[in-house]
C-alpha cells in the first residue's frame, strides 16, 4: 500500500504458463477467426528494457510516487542526463529530487538539505510528500529529520515540524495520521523509542507507541489502514517479544498476533536476519529480508494482511532489500545467488539483483534485468517505488542491463519488451535413407521463460514447441526427426523463436538426404 499500483490483467494469464517448464512436445497452432490483443512481448506486469531517466551520483536510499512526479531520496548532491558518465551533463540536488514519471526528466524541485535522505512517503490524494533522513535543515529551515513538501508547489510546508532526535529511516502515511521508524528516542522531546506517529495535517504527535527496542527499517499499512506492519532489527515491542517483524494496531500500537513472524529465525551467533522492506496489496503483506551469516535467511515471505497468517515462504540466499507488488508479481532487489532451495539457481551462476516473484505462491518469474553493485555496499538496488505501470528502481549501482546508468533507473510496461536471442543454427545429420534428424537448444528472453520454437524446412513449417528457459540454467535441446524425404537432395533447415511479439529467425543449416 505504501506505493500506488494497478493489476495489470495481462500478468494473470500468462503466470501458469511463465512458472510451470514446459513438456517440450509439439504444440498445434491456434485456429483462425478468433481476434486476440497484440501480447506485450513480456510475461509479467512490466517489460525488463530499462527506460530514459536522470542519474545520481551517489546512492539512492528511498523512492516515492506522487502522481506523475517520482521522489528520490538518498546519498547523492548531484544528478546526471541518461547515459553520460560522471561529471558530465549533471546538475546540483542535494539528497533529494523529483523526476517526470513519464519521461524520467528532473524537475525544478531542488531543496537543499544537510543531510541524507532514507524514507519517502506521498499522501494517499499525491498532495504531499513526506522525507525523513539525516538532515536537520531544509533551505535553512530547521527540520529535525522529517519535512513535508507541497508535491504541487515544491515548497516546504509551513509550520509542519515535528522535531524527531535522530535519523528516520521508514515513514507510512494513512489517513491523516504520518507513521515514523527509525533510530530515534524521542519526538517532540517525548519519548517516542524508533516508532511514532504524527498527524499529516499539523505534525502533532499521536499516542500511538509501539516502542521498539531497536531500529525501525520499514513502515506499511494494510489496504485498509487497520493494520500497521513494522520491521526491523527489533526485538521486543513493549517489552513483548517480536523479533524483526510485528503487526499493531493503529491507535496506541499495540501488537495483534501474526503467525507469519515465526517464520523468520531468531537471532543466533552465526545468523541475524532483519526486515528491510515491507508492501502491502489487496489482502496480502510482503516482507523482505537481509540476513548476516552464511546461510542466514535473505528470503521473502507473504502473510494474510489482517490475521496475520503465512501464505508463502521462499529462502533466496542473498540479502532482499526492496519489494513492490505489482498486480500478481512482486519484483524484488537483492543480491540473490542462491534460490536452490526454492527450484531456482544454485549459487555459482552470478549475483541476480533484479527478480520477480509470483505474488501466488514466491516461484520466480519471468523478469531478468540485471544491475551491477557499485559503491562500498555491495548490494546494488536497495529502494522501488511504482505509479501501477511502471518500476522505479533506487540503490547502489552504476550500470543497468550493461549500460552506465547510476543509482536509478525506470522499468515500464510500454508492449515490447526484451527480445529473446537469436536461435542457434540447428545441428543436422542424415544417417538413414529419407530421414534427417535435427536438433536445436532453448536461447533466453530477459523478460520471459516460456517462448514458441518453430522448426522450418525451407519455408515449410515442421513443427512448433512451448519451452522453457532461464539465464542461469544450460540450453535444453529438442530434437525432430524429418521423414519421407527425397534421398539425394540438400534441403535447409533453421529455427524461429518468438516471445508472441517479438521474433527472431536463426542461421540455415543444410542436410544432405542419404
Amino acid at each position: 500500500m505504501k506505493k500506488a499500483v494497478l493489476v495489470v490483467v495481462t500478468a494473470a494469464a500468462v503466470i501458469g504458463a511463465a512458472l510451470i517448464p514446459s513438456s517440450g512436445r509439439p504444440v498445434v497452432a491456434a485456429t483462425s477467426g478468433t481476434t486476440v490483443a497484440s501480447p506485450p512481448g513480456f510475461g509479467s506486469a512490466l517489460s525488463s528494457v530499462k527506460q530514459l531517466s536522470w542519474q545520481t551520483n551517489a546512492a539512492v536510499n528511498a523512492l516515492a510516487v506522487a502522481g506523475n512526479t517520482v521522489y528520490a531520496g538518498g546519498l547523492f548532491t548531484r544528478i546526471r542526463q541518461p547515459g553520460k558518465p560522471a561529471g558530465q551533463g549533471d546538475a546540483a540536488r542535494t539528497y533529494v529530487a523529483a523526476f517526470n514519471r513519464s519521461t524520467g526528466a528532473p524537475t525544478r524541485f531542488a531543496p537543499k538539505l544537510n543531510g541524507a535522505v532514507w524514507a519517502i512517503a506521498s499522501s494517499p490524494d499525491g498532495k504531499r510528500v513526506v522525507i525523513g533522513g539525516d538532515f536537520t535543515t531544509v533551505n535553512g529551515v530547521k527540520r529535525n529529520h522529517v519535512a513535508m513538501f507541497d508535491v504541487a508547489t515544491g515548497q516546504l510546508t509551513a509550520g509542519w515540524d515535528p522535531s524527531v532526535a535522530t535519523r528516520v529511516k521508514a515513514i507510512a502515511i494513512s489517513g491523516n495520521s504520518v507513521y515514523l521508524g527509525g533510530s530515534f528516542g524521542r519526538v517532540d522531546n517525548k519519548e517516542r523509542n524508533r516508532l511514532a506517529a504524527v498527524t499529516l495535517d499539523k505534525g502533532i504527535l499521536l499516542p500511538w507507541d509501539p516502542d521498539a527496542d531497536d531500529e525501525v527499517y520499514a513502515i506499511d499499512l494494510n489496504d485498509n489502514g487497520t493494520r500497521v506492519f513494522v520491521g526491523g532489527a527489533f526485538s521486543e515491542l513493549k517489552n513483548v517479544d517480536h523479533w524483526a517483524l510485528a503487526m499493531v494496531n493503529t491507535t496506541d500500537g499495540a501488537a495483534f498476533a501474526m503467525p507469519a513472524a515465526a517464520a523468520i529465525p531468531e537471532p543466533s551467533f552465526d545468523c541475524t536476519s532483519t526486515v528491510r522492506d515491507i508492501d502491502t496489496l489487496g489482502g496480502k503483506v510482503f516482507v523482505a529480508n537481509a540476513g548476516s551469516g552464511l546461510g542466514c535467511y535473505d528470503g521473502v515471505l507473504a502473510a494474510d494482511s489482517t490475521t496475520g497468517k503465512l501464505l508463502w515462504q521462499n529462502n533466496c540466499l542473498g540479502a532482499t532489500e526492496a519489494i513492490q507488488a505489482i498486480g500478481n508479481w512482486l519484483y524484488k532487489g537483492s543480491h540473490a545467488h542462491d534460490c536452490s532451495r526454492d527450484g531456482g539457481f544454485k549459487d555459482g551462476t552470478g549475483t541476480h539483483h533484479l527478480l520477480v516473484e509470483s505474488t501466488i505462491n514466491g516461484k520466480l518469474g519471468p523478469w531478468h534485468p540485471t544491475t551491477d553493485a557499485g559503491g562500498t555496499t555491495l548490494v546494488g538496488p536497495l529502494a522501488f517505488a511504482s505509479g501501477g505501470n511502471d518500476l522505479w528502481v533506487g540503490g547502489e549501482f552504476v550500470k543497468v542491463n550493461g549500460t552506465i546508468q547510476e543509482g536509478l533507473a525506470r522499468f515500464t510496461n510500454t508492449p515490447g519488451g526484451a527480445t529473446p536471442a537469436v536461435p542457434a543454427a540447428p545441428k543436422g545429420s542424415s544417417t538413414r535413407a529419407g530421414k534427417a534428424a535435427i536438433s536445436f537448444p532453448t536461447v533466453v528472453d530477459a523478460d520471459n521463460i516460456a517462448l514458441t520454437y518453430t522448426l522450418f524446412r525451407g519455408t515449410t513449417k515442421l513443427a512448433s514447441w512451448k519451452l522453457s528457459s532461464y539465464p542461469w540454467s544450460k540450453p535444453t535441446v529438442t530434437s525432430f526427426t524429418d521423414v519421407r524425404l527425397p534421398s539425394g537432395q540438400t534441403l535447409s533447415y533453421r529455427v524461429q523463436v518468438s516471445d508472441g511479439r517479438n521474433v527472431r529467425n536463426g542461421a540455415v543449416t543444410p542436410v544432405k538426404i542419404r
